[in-house]
């Protein structure tokens, strides 16, 4: 496996419009809609308190968004956040994962080592398109590699990119959070 020292500079800022794409799919449309099923308090993690006023997402995660599905992702951008992953983690909500983060695209490898819960990965090129998915076994030591090169890898619970109608060649749009000192 390798893994990059510094992390992803580059990182893209949404639009107005995607602002208010967010405010809609965050239920701050008409009265009575109802929010995206696979999206229960999508805007912040469980342990954070949701705020009326959140218009992007908590520092450290960002929103990864399908359509109408929205994954709110812990971003993994260092070699030791990387490193450690969602390993020790004994439950991955539906609606959260991790997104890991990478400099430069080129073709990468995750294993399961410590943990211990079924996972897929989506490899994401540089423009947030999916290249590959792969379902992973907990606490398999051998290595999942991409098919294409990938600059970000998603992972979620197992099964939830079949169950959304999420496929290879699909685009996210990606909102990150503001990023905790020290990684600017």
């Amino acid at each position: 496996m390798q893994w990059n020292e510094q992390p992803y500079r580059g990182l893209q800022r949404a639009t107005p419009v995607l602002a208010i794409v967010l405010l809609v799919a965050l239920g701050c449309g008409a009265a009575g809609e109802e929010a995206p099923r696979s999206r229960p308090n999508a805007d912040t993690p469980p342990t954070e308190t949701a705020t009326p006023s959140s218009r992007t997402p908590p520092a450290g995660h960002a929103w990864v968004i399908f359509g109408t599905d929205t994954v709110v992702a812990e971003v993994a951008a260092t070699a030791n956040e990387r490193a450690e992953g969602l390993m020790y983690r004994d439950d991955v909500p539906d609606g959260t994962g991790m997104l890991f983060v990478f400099q430069n695209v080129e073709v990468r490898a995750f294993w399961m080592a410590n943990t211990y819960v079924a996972l897929d990965i989506a490899y994401m090129d540089a423009n947030y398109t999916i290249v590959d998915i792969i379902a992973m076994e907990p606490l398999v030591t051998d290595s999942y590699p991409s098919r294409a090169p990938a600059m970000f890898a998603l992972e979620v619970r197992q099964g939830w990119f079949e169950q959304e109608g999420i496929a290879i060649g699909v685009q996210a749009t990606v909102e990150f959070g503001v990023q905790p000192r020290g990684l600017n």
